[in-house]
């Protein structure tokens, strides 16, 4: 087996394990901890007291999308279970709330937060991971867009 197999294998297994132990509080202090806090900060909407505030609701969203189960129920109830371990009055067990609170989130907040961390996964990751001294990008074909210019339309029509 070649040595990056192996070494590729190790990571996927310690991802899978990761994933399998991940919970809402731990990405919520990933996203307000000092890397990404001033960049989560001044992406959220005005403050409003909510049930579920947007660096929660993400959080949640985060655990939701790992887990197994992936059922918006999970997550709620994980997060209903904890509020009541920290002493802080029990919230409904409906999911309704959980899911406006989700659709809510704003999408330059999302899509910032997956580039600031992407450029944190990238630019701390081995150089045996580049391929002849270069960073290997994956690309899925079916995703990537292009503005709909003139240019664009005479090679792409």
């Amino acid at each position: 087996m070649h040595p990056n197999q192996r070494a590729a294998t190790r990571q996927r297994q310690c991802v899978l394990d990761h994933a399998d132990n991940t919970n809402a509080q731990g990405f919520f202090s990933l996203l307000t901890g000092p890397q990404l806090l001033d960049r989560v900060a001044g992406l959220l909407p005005e403050p409003r007291e909510r049930m579920f505030p947007p660096t929660e609701t993400l959080a949640m969203f985060m655990t939701q999308a790992l887990s197994a189960d992936g059922s918006c129920r999970q997550v709620v109830d994980e997060a209903a279970v904890k509020r009541l371990i920290a002493g802080l009055p029990a919230h409904s067990a409906n999911t309704s709330g959980y899911c406006q609170a989700r659709a809510r989130l704003p999408l330059p907040m999302i899509s910032t937060l997956v580039r600031d961390t992407g450029a944190m996964v990238a630019g701390d990751a081995a150089l045996w991971w580049q391929w002849q001294g270069r960073p290997v990008r994956l690309v899925d074909g079916a995703t990537v867009t292009l503005a709909d210019t003139e240019d664009h339309q005479a090679k792409y029509p």
